[in-house]
């Protein structure tokens, strides 16, 4: 069974799956990698979840303001040993409530091309693809997204 809670950057469960992220990460984008880490430090992130499956951390994501209307989705991981299960798209669907919640009117993100995952799993969810936005503009290897949100959000779509 999957719980998923609302924290912040503090937890140490979304801490510690964060450093699982920034490895497979620092293995994936190799030299580039010291580029796109500078953009995803994850002190004082207030809103933030973490799945569990049967009690342990398997997976986690977090919101932070880009825009007064907009949210940008950070810090997306799973487990390898998770993965498949849907438990990505629980922690989005969570992560797009809190934004309806909080006001916000979309959601934006930046992932990397060598990542054919996490690009599946957004557009599966609704995410267009957009022109690389901010300190991605002129990234080749970036893939940027965003979802508009409706005011009254149905978790079930």
């Amino acid at each position: 069974m999957i719980k998923i809670i609302r924290t912040n950057s503090d937890n140490p469960d979304f801490i510690s799956l964060v450093k699982l992220l920034d490895a497979e990460l620092a293995e994936r984008d190799g030299a580039d990698h010291p580029f796109y880490a500078q953009f995803n430090k994850i002190d004082k992130i207030k809103y933030t979840v973490v799945a569990y499956e049967n009690g342990k951390p398997v997976s986690c994501g977090a919101i932070k303001e880009y825009s007064p209307d907009t949210m940008e989705v950070k810090r997306m991981y799973t487990l390898p040993e998770s993965r498949g299960k849907g438990i990505a798209t629980q922690v989005l669907i969570e992560l797009e409530k809190w934004t309806v919640e909080l006001g916000y009117e979309k959601c934006i993100l930046e992932t990397g091309k060598k990542q054919p995952e996490a690009i599946a799993l957004y557009k599966k969810n609704g995410y267009k693809l957009i022109p690389n936005y901010g300190q991605y503009a002129e990234v080749e290897n970036s893939v940027c997204f965003e979802k508009e949100m409706k005011k009254n959000y149905n978790a079930n779509r």
